[in-house]
């Protein structure tokens, strides 16, 4: 298993992440997580849309919590060509219970509990917490990585504007 020390750190403390560092330019890896109603969710499911992936530790967290919240505004103007998909380590029933009380509803929350097979594919499994790190990934409608970024302090937001550019271009 690929480690990459130091990448992250929350309040300051270095964590490692476990799994390869994506690049633009690459077929994004297919991978399973689970959906609220236990379905399995494949990212293939989504081939030909643009598809947003805001990797969260937590959505009970206040970060987490504010990004998720903001995609979800976000994408009411995005167009039906654009999926949002916000994965987390949280179970799927702590995932509904969440996007209930948030009134979320455009974007699709999913959990990686069973495998980390998205944490380990995109290389952002934290070592030492088992949560994925923060980071955002823009996927074009062939596959393609068109973006990626990886939020060093866990602590903070993404860099929305940036994100928003690369979909709007896409679109």
């Amino acid at each position: 298993m690929i480690e990459r020390p130091g990448l992250v750190t929350l309040k300051g403390n270095p964590f490692t992440l476990l799994g390869p560092e994506l690049k633009v330019g690459e077929v994004a890896p297919d991978f399973v997580v689970t959906a609220n109603d236990l379905s399995p969710v494949k990212l293939s499911d989504f081939k030909g849309k643009v598809c947003v992936i805001s990797s969260v530790p937590s959505l009970d967290t206040p970060v987490c919590d504010t990004s998720t919240r903001r995609f979800n505004k976000e994408a009411t103007e995005l167009g039906s060509d654009v999926v949002i998909l916000t994965v987390s380590m949280d179970l799927p029933f702590a995932q509904a219970r969440w996007c209930g009380a948030a009134g979320v509803k455009n974007v699709q929350t999913l959990s990686d509990y069973k495998d980390s097979a998205f944490g380990l594919a995109y290389g952002l499994l934290i070592k030492e917490l088992r949560l994925l790190a923060r980071a955002a990934i823009v996927i074009d409608k062939e596959g393609k990585i068109q973006y990626i970024g990886l939020v060093k302090e866990i602590a903070e937001e993404p860099d929305y504007d940036a994100i928003l550019s690369v979909i709007r271009k896409l679109g």
